[in-house]
């Protein structure tokens, strides 16, 4: 990792106090430097032709045009001429784990960030809401580079941590996003597999490109723990006082069932699953993202 790379590591963002000034930190020091973005969502209707510029996808050519003009032109459809990305950003109570570094809601709002950063340069619309039982906040799509800042405006002021209930929150996002788009559901997920998947399928037959980020703290993957320990219940839970040797090879099986069924499920219904740590350098996880989607999705164009 280079010494700008290093500025953008979990840890050093962490020290950066204010939401706003270490969302344009990240944009102006880390974003800014991806010129390209795959930020696309499927084509449905041929809308008219651009072009060709280095670096397009030499598969979207009308070659018919070229034998008639001896030009490259490439097909573009409606949904590259316009699109409108929604950005669905889990506000509760389990997101606020993180012993070191970010917690796992800062993280997500980081990523957040960025993904409207670039869809706005690419002069596009982006949309933001916040969830946890419910949907907490709704910011409606524009693309003016004020909506940059009315984004960090709402989360700065968002405080709404309540329980997890992702089946309920995404039907009722089915309902209100009336424009077909790419969601985009940054979240730790930790709900009910066989319902999320449910709920997700439902956006896409919708109309919706999905794209799911699975948000982790390192703990919850690695489970780490080696002495007697209280763990303190989230989300209405519990409290657990137990000998974490005992249980650490269950629960590590457990939630890498758990993940193994979310990317799957999320496979068979053409969802491009992510999963991130919030111990990775955003310098790193975000450019392998954008690029993991990009290889994913034949149909998407590169921008």
């Amino acid at each position: 990792m280079n010494k700008s790379q290093k500025y953008f590591d979990p840890e050093t963002l962490a020290r950066i106090g204010p939401l706003g000034l270490r969302a344009r930190t990240l944009v102006e020091g880390l974003v800014s430097g991806l010129h390209r973005s795959p930020l696309r969502g499927h084509s449905i209707e041929f809308a008219q032709h651009r072009e060709y510029a280095p670096g397009d996808d030499l598969r979207q050519v009308d070659w018919k045009v070229y034998a008639r003009s001896d030009k490259h032109y490439l097909k573009q459809y409606e949904d590259e001429t316009s699109l409108t990305c929604y950005l669905l950003v889990d506000h509760s109570e389990s997101m606020l784990y993180g012993d070191r570094g970010l917690s796992k809601l800062q993280y997500a709002q980081l990523i957040a960030f960025s993904l409207a950063y670039l869809v706005i340069e690419q002069r596009d619309f982006v949309a933001l809401m916040t969830f946890s039982d419910a949907i907490d906040d709704w910011l409606p799509p524009s693309g003016s580079p004020v909506q940059f800042e009315d984004m960090v405006s709402l989360m700065e002021r968002a405080v709404n941590h309540r329980k997890t209930d992702l089946p309920s929150v995404l039907e009722q996002a089915a309902q209100r996003l009336s424009r077909h788009g790419l969601v985009v559901l940054i979240s730790d997920l930790l709900d009910d597999g066989d319902a999320v998947l449910k709920s997700l399928r439902l956006l896409r037959l919708s109309g919706h490109d999905v794209m799911l980020i699975h948000v982790l703290d390192r703990d919850e993957v690695d489970f780490p723990f080696d002495t007697m320990s209280r763990f303190e219940g989230l989300e209405d839970l519990p409290h657990l006082v137990t000998d974490p040797r005992l249980i650490a090879a269950a629960y590590r099986q457990a939630m890498a069932g758990f993940c193994r069924q979310l990317e799957v499920g999320c496979r068979q219904i053409d969802i491009d699953y992510f999963r991130v740590l919030t111990d990775e350098s955003l310098a790193a996880s975000l450019p392998r993202l954008l690029a993991a989607r990009s290889s994913a999705s034949h149909w998407m164009r590169g921008y």
